[in-house]
């Protein structure tokens, strides 16, 4: 594979926890008792991580559980086929979900997953996503909850990746895939 460069940071790591204390602080005013969180794999690992340890100061202590999806493969574009490689193993009737992912790009897999949990019986599902990319939306689908907007650049970083590369990063990163 051809080595890859970072080319500019977008949002620092300092910008990222900020954010991140402000969306916990939104998602508190609605959670309840019976909340379950489930995190779409592998890109939102880290940001669920985060949110879930923001949680505690509001005394929220909901399930969790996690879900691996694939839309991208090797890809910098979404084949639109939504292919569920992990299932969740909670039992979902009647519980409230958190669907956490890191990017809403196309839309496909959040409307898919949306969609799958409520005909499953969840009794509510709100999503929130680390980024939001609206130039590239191909169905109509809003977050409930957003970290930032970005314009339509390839990052990586923060659980972000490109073929399973760069997700260590600590901040949210351009990826350079002219040179």
């Amino acid at each position: 594979m051809k080595a890859l460069k970072v080319k500019e940071i977008l949002i620092d790591k300092e910008n990222i926890a900020r954010r991140i204390d402000q969306l916990v602080d939104e998602i508190a005013t609605s959670s309840t008792d019976n909340l379950i969180i489930i995190g779409i794999l592998k890109g939102s690992f880290i940001f669920l991580a985060d949110l879930m340890r923001s949680l505690h100061r509001h005394q929220i202590h909901p399930r969790i559980d996690f879900l691996t999806l694939s839309s991208y493969g090797n890809e910098t574009v979404s084949s639109k086929k939504i292919t569920i490689v992990h299932d969740i193993r909670d039992d979902i009737k009647g519980a409230d979900i958190l669907l956490v992912d890191d990017i809403l790009d196309s839309g496909h897999t959040l409307d898919f997953t949306k969609k799958l949990f409520l005909k499953r019986g969840a009794r509510s599902v709100q999503t929130c996503v680390l980024l939001e990319k609206k130039a590239r939306r191909a169905v109509q689908f809003e977050a409930d909850y957003v970290g930032f907007s970005i314009d339509d650049h390839f990052v990586v970083g923060y659980g972000l990746d490109y073929a399973n590369l760069y997700r260590e990063l600590p901040h949210i990163a351009k990826l350079n895939l002219s040179d």
